[in-house]
């Protein structure tokens, strides 16, 4: 994230990516349904 984000300091990055409880759900969420997309099988994912 650190390199995404083009931070020099990782100490930038956790400043900048603190979740409050609100956003957390909210990446729950959008994380959650990304990966209702895919099947993941013993050794492959689809």
């Amino acid at each position: 994230m650190q390199k995404i984000l083009g931070h020099y300091s990782i100490r930038t990055t956790a400043r900048y990516t603190h979740l409050t409880t609100q956003t957390h759900e909210q990446a729950d969420a959008r994380i959650e349904a990304l990966m209702a997309r895919f099947t993941i099988g013993w050794g492959a994912v689809k």
